[in-house]
């Protein structure tokens, strides 16, 4: 029996050439996304009738794609957040749903930290105005002495705070469910939210996606940071109100912000974040590495040949 898998992450050819051989030698027909982007539900209706799994992108998998997938045994994640399922309609229809965890973590730390340096020394901003000439020598402020706040503690987090072990700052954090192990060996002080907002300097969102946590960062929260604070976000773009945050770069709150996620994605370019100067913004590109690409395209083609087969995928939701 062959089986047929859609694949709607992006460049899955070209970077996980190991995982669709994988796939294609148990008898499997990859057929990949054309677009480059999450495709639409129009799109995927026209493909889904006789897919048996997913390897999913960002696009949205909910009741009304599900009626129409009558194969559909499993999808897998390309990635970690599964905001974009719906998991319990996805059970419903005995559909199985696994993610990458942990499989992205050092290539979205490694961004951040980057994304961090970035906005404190305006970088793609001097980039881009010596390339035209000028010789803007912009006053930046380093990361030495400063409290970085992490509002979420998991693996992603926790790489973090293992790679600013050099920079000689102090960390807090806040998770629901805090990994005091974890913490005490990084050095990270656990507290309340409210604390981890009041004495950030540099404030990296690593909460999940989830009802409760939407637009956590709103004005409100805005308000309790300290004037001049940097706001880091590569977690997910629901997590915080784009008009807040505008509103709290133009008033001076934060000083900078650096952001790879966006409440809808692709973001329009007249997104008015993008008419500010005060940010670093790069387009949701913080797992894009090859490492990334490789280990991701071989953990989700395995989930889905497990379910195939009858057997309990790793990571399963």
């Amino acid at each position: 029996m062959s089986y047929k898998i859609l694949v709607t992450a992006t460049n899955y050819s070209q970077l996980c050439a190991e995982a669709k051989a994988l796939l294609e030698s148990n008898d499997c027909e990859v057929i990949e996304s054309p677009f480059g982007r999450p495709m639409t539900f129009e799109e995927i209706k026209e493909r889904i009738a006789d897919i048996d799994a997913v390897v999913a992108g960002v696009d949205d998998w909910n009741e009304a794609v599900f009626k129409i997938a009558p194969k559909l045994k499993v999808i897998s994640r390309f990635g970690v957040g599964v905001d974009n399922i719906d998991i319990e309609t996805a059970r419903n229809f005995d559909i199985k749903v696994t993610n990458a965890a942990g499989g992205n973590s050092n290539a979205v730390a490694e961004l951040t930290m980057g994304l961090i340096i970035s906005a404190m020394r305006h970088i793609p901003q001097l980039h881009a105005t010596t390339r035209e000439g000028a010789w803007d020598r912009f006053v930046g402020e380093e990361i030495v002495g400063r409290t970085v706040g992490l509002l979420g503690f998991g693996n992603i987090a926790r790489l973090i705070a293992k790679k600013l072990q050099g920079f000689d700052v102090k960390i807090v954090a806040y998770d629901k469910f805090p990994n005091m192990e974890a913490a005490k060996a990084l050095n990270v002080e656990m507290t309340d939210a409210d604390t981890v907002l009041a004495s950030a300097d540099i404030l990296c969102m690593m909460l999940p996606s989830l009802p409760e946590t939407r637009h956590f960062m709103n004005a409100e929260n805005f308000a309790k940071m300290k004037d001049g604070a940097y706001l880091v976000n590569t977690a997910r773009g629901a997590l915080i109100d784009e008009t807040a945050l505008a509103a709290a770069l133009e008033s001076g709150k934060l000083r900078s912000a650096a952001i790879d996620v966006y409440e809808q994605e692709p973001t329009s370019p007249d997104n008015p974040l993008f008419s500010l100067s005060g940010i670093v913004t790069t387009p949701h590109t913080a797992a894009e590495t090859y490492e990334t690409y490789h280990g991701v395209g071989l953990l989700t083609a395995n989930a889905i040949l497990d379910v195939l087969a009858g057997r309990k995928p790793r990571n399963l939701l």
